[in-house]
C-alpha cells in the first residue's frame, strides 16, 4: 500500500490496495491512520457493488440513513448522489459538511463513482483544521467561546435537493432539522481544533440574529476555502473517497449539464461534536 498526498494542504490518494473482500484488520488500520491524518483519502479503480461498499463501511464506522432521500433498493444506508444530463442543480452544490444540522453529524463519508462525465464533476476538499490554524489568536480568543446554529433549511443547500426529493424523498422530507454546535470543535481522535461552521447550513451565532451574525460568518465561509487550504478530485468510475465530515468541506463542482453523474454515497455515524 502506498500513500501519495494530493494536496499540500489536505487529500491523499492510497494506492495498490483492493477494497473489496476480507481485508486485513493492519491494512484498515493503515487506511484510518492515513484518513486522519490527510482528512480525505481516496482509491482508484475498485470493484465495490453494493454489498461490497455497505461491508467496507461497516470496517471503519456504522452506517447511518441519510434523513431526506431514501437508500437504493435492499440498503436503505446508500443513497444515490446524481444528476441527469436534463437536470441543471447539483445535489449538494455548495460548500459544507454533511448534515450538520443533525445534533451528532456523522463521523465520516464515503463517496463511491458509478458513472461520471467525461470532463467536469470534480469536487472540491477543504481543511477546517488549517482554516483554524489560520486564524489571528485575537479572532480565536473570539470565537471560543460561541456556538453557532446549523439548519437544514438554508435556502442555497436545500434547492440542492429538490430534483431527489421527487423521485425518491422520505415521508419526513420536508422537516427541518436544526442544531447548535462549538464554532471551534475538537477532534475527538486527534485531538486538533477545526473552525466547525459552513455555508451550507450554518445560519447564525448562538443569542445573536441572523443580521448580527452574517458579517462575521461570511468572512469564516470565504477564509475556510481559501485555495492554499483546499485539494481537487477528479472522478472515474470506480474511483473512491472517504472524508472526515468532522474537520473537512467539500464541493462538487457543477460544470458538466447535459450529462449524467451517478454516485453511491454512506455516511458513517459520529458523535456530538464539542
Amino acid at each position: 500500500m502506498k500513500i501519495r498526498k494530493l494536496g499540500g494542504a489536505i487529500g491523499a490518494e492510497i494506492l495498490d490496495v483492493t477494497l473489496s473482500g476480507d481485508m486485513p484488520h493492519g491494512q484498515v488500520a493503515a487506511i484510518r491512520a492515513a484518513w486522519l491524518e490527510h482528512g480525505v483519502v481516496f482509491f482508484r479503480d475498485q470493484d465495490l457493488p453494493p454489498t461490497e461498499f455497505a461491508a467496507l463501511a461497516r470496517r471503519f464506522g456504522q452506517p447511518v440513513e441519510y434523513p431526506f432521500v431514501k437508500g437504493i433498493e435492499g440498503f436503505p444506508e446508500i443513497i444515490e448522489v446524481k444528476k441527469l444530463p436534463h437536470e441543471k442543480v447539483n445535489f449538494g452544490g455548495v460548500w459544507h459538511t454533511d448534515t450538520a444540522y443533525l445534533d451528532a453529524p456523522p463521523m465520516a463519508t464515503m463517496l463511491v463513482a458509478r458513472e461520471v462525465p467525461e470532463a467536469g464533476g470534480d469536487t472540491l476538499f477543504a481543511s477546517l483544521r488549517l482554516a483554524w490554524e489560520g486564524l489571528s489568536p485575537a479572532l480565536q480568543a473570539v470565537l471560543r467561546p460561541l456556538r453557532a446554529h446549523n439548519t437544514s433549511a438554508k435556502a442555497d443547500v436545500s434547492k440542492t435537493r429538490e430534483d431527489r426529493l421527487k423521485d425518491s424523498g422520505r415521508e419526513e422530507a420536508r422537516k427541518s432539522y436544526d442544531a447548535l454546535h462549538p464554532v471551534a470543535r475538537t477532534h475527538p481522535e486527534t485531538g486538533q481544533i477545526s473552525l466547525y461552521v459552513n455555508a451550507g447550513h450554518t445560519a447564525r451565532f448562538e443569542g445573536m440574529s441572523e443580521e448580527e451574525s452574517a458579517p462575521l460568518l461570511d468572512y469564516l465561509f470565504r477564509h475556510s476555502v481559501k485555495p492554499e487550504f483546499t485539494c481537487r478530485f477528479r472522478w472515474a468510475p470506480g474511483s473512491l473517497a472517504l472524508w472526515d465530515n468532522r474537520c473537512c468541506l467539500h464541493y462538487p463542482l457543477n460544470d458538466y449539464h447535459g450529462h449524467l453523474r451517478l454516485m453511491h454515497r454512506i455516511t458513517l455515524a459520529g458523535d456530538v461534536p464539542v
